[in-house]
């Protein structure tokens, strides 16, 4: 019997399917065209608003101490250096966003998406941003120095651009060796203070450096509730922040210092400036932040202890401004 014929005849080769997309990027765990471009308010959002206040602090305290001294406020220098300021601390938060994001630090963060590592901008865009606020600083900065004729500052100004830029930049950013508060504490509160009262005055009082050193220790603050936050992540990638170094526990006790620490400089100023007293005020924002460092379940929570940090720092650099000029 000779059977079905059609079941005798070979069949031809199937064809193969070709793959779907492009094969080079088959390793890619997400899919490019899903990822939604950045809007304006993403970018606005990079720029960290939370720490601006921060900017503020220094030259309230700065400006107030040279009013103290001259008795006249030099309102456009004032304004010049608040423009430093604020340039280099939202030029600093991109260049944090590209630098932590090109090497991965960002990929799993707790807080806010970062431009970079959401992959939903190009490293080269959010770097030039970075580059351009530092201009901006640079450009007051340079416009401060020949208005004061005190060309020595030029060398101030470009220590202040590297310590933004290698924070986390470079190959060895010294962010990631445990130095981002050491870095903080002079160029964010003592050069930014004293800067500020120098270039108005020409004379730095001792209320200067008292000033520098709360706006300081302030600043060290919000960095600390900052790594608190990431402290698992920065583990994990092998950025070894102060945080990291000293644990969870070292790190919620130096927190309630540097808090604490800055108002009892305003106690301390106030024994002379009576209405110093009133930079206790700023508790209200400080203490619920230091309950937030110690009591936390979730670490987005701390995002709340850096804002009220934050707050607690401007707070308390108005009132000691008053206090000096009143």
């Amino acid at each position: 019997m000779a059977g079905n014929p059609s079941k005798n005849r070979k069949r031809p080769p199937a064809k193969k399917q070709k793959p779907r997309g492009n094969p080079e990027k088959a390793h890619v765990s997400r899919d490019p065209r899903k990822i939604e471009p950045a809007t304006f308010r993403d970018w606005v959002g990079a720029a960290r608003l939370r720490t601006l206040p921060l900017a503020f602090t220094p030259v309230l305290i700065g400006t107030g101490a040279a009013v103290l001294t001259t008795g006249e406020l030099h309102w456009v220098i004032a304004l010049a250096c608040l423009v430093v300021a604020v340039s280099l601390q939202i030029g600093v938060n991109y260049a944090n966003d590209y630098s932590d994001g090109v090497r991965g630090t960002d990929d799993h963060r707790v807080g806010p998406a970062r431009l970079t590592a959401s992959r939903r901008v190009k490293p080269r865009a959010v770097l030039t941003v970075a580059l351009i606020f530092f201009l901006i600083a640079a450009l007051a900065g340079l416009a401060i120095v020949i208005r004061t004729q005190q060309w020595w500052l030029l060398l101030v100004g470009a220590l202040c651009l590297l310590a933004g830029w290698f924070y986390t930049g470079g190959k060895r950013p010294y962010g990631y060796y445990g130095l981002g508060e050491l870095f903080v504490f002079v160029f964010f509160g003592l050069v930014a203070t004293v800067g500020t009262t120098w270039v108005q005055a020409l004379i730095i009082p001792q209320e200067a450096w008292f000033g520098g050193v709360a706006a300081g220790l302030l600043a060290c603050a919000v960095l600390l509730a900052n790594n608190l936050r990431d402290i698992d992540q920065d583990r994990l990638a092998g950025k070894r922040t102060l945080t990291v170094l000293i644990g969870k526990r070292a790190t919620q006790w130096l927190f309630t210092l540097f808090v604490l620490g800055a108002f009892v400089i305003g106690v301390y100023l106030a024994v002379f400036y009576p209405i110093a007293w009133l930079t206790l005020m700023a508790l209200l924002a400080g203490i619920p932040a230091i309950l937030i460092v110690w009591t936390y379940r979730d670490p987005r929570e701390l995002v709340v202890a850096l804002a009220l940090t934050s707050l607690t720092s401007i707070a308390y650099g108005a009132i000691l401004f008053w206090a000096f000029v009143g």
